[in-house]
């Protein structure tokens, strides 16, 4: 047996008309989430090892900084010819 479906919960206040709100548009905002949002999900073995957010950032920062420098250093040699 199914149960009844409450009104209650889908009918606005008295204060509120439909007509206040514009046209409702399903996945209005979808293209700029997907292009502006950049979550990332930790393994949770990374996780444990910062306890937020901005102690992520400065690791990885750090991190970029290092590889930055390790790249200059890196040149390669110059082959005498044979």
């Amino acid at each position: 047996m199914k149960k009844a479906r409450s009104r209650a919960g889908d009918e606005l206040r008295s204060e509120y008309k439909r007509s206040d709100f514009g046209a409702l548009v399903r996945g209005k905002y979808v293209e700029r989430l997907q292009e502006e949002s950049n979550v990332v999900v930790l393994d949770p073995r990374v996780a444990k090892l910062f306890p937020n957010s901005a102690s992520v950032n400065s690791a990885l920062l750090s991190l970029a900084e290092v590889a930055k420098r390790s790249a200059r250093l890196q040149r390669p040699r110059a082959r005498r010819p044979a």
